[in-house]
């Protein structure tokens, strides 16, 4: 059965660039795992980012979160200074 996760990222305005970047460099690799991006949405000010990612399952998003590649481009999300929440979710 397929799981649903809202990805929540608070992100200061110094630290966009590298939070773009980050982006960049891991979101394509969802698909290698199944994974769909649903939506990307951003807060006006740019201060907020929200993903909602589908996967078949847990163990997929584990894996996609396990990839060397995402590895290698956290330097950039550490240093972009985003304050990331994942929340595994379901419709009403």
């Amino acid at each position: 059965m397929a799981v649903t996760y809202l990805m929540l990222a608070r992100v200061p305005e110094e630290g966009l660039g590298d939070f773009d970047a980050y982006e960049s460099a891991v979101l394509p690799l969802l698909a290698e795992y199944g994974g769909c991006l649903e939506r990307r949405l951003r807060t006006l000010d740019d201060q907020v980012e929200a993903h909602l990612i589908t996967f078949p399952n847990s163990e997929d998003l584990a894996a996609y979160r396990a990839d060397p590649r995402r590895s290698a481009a956290a330097p950039l999300l550490e240093s972009s200074g985003a304050a990331v929440e994942l929340l595994a979710v379901r419709d009403i």
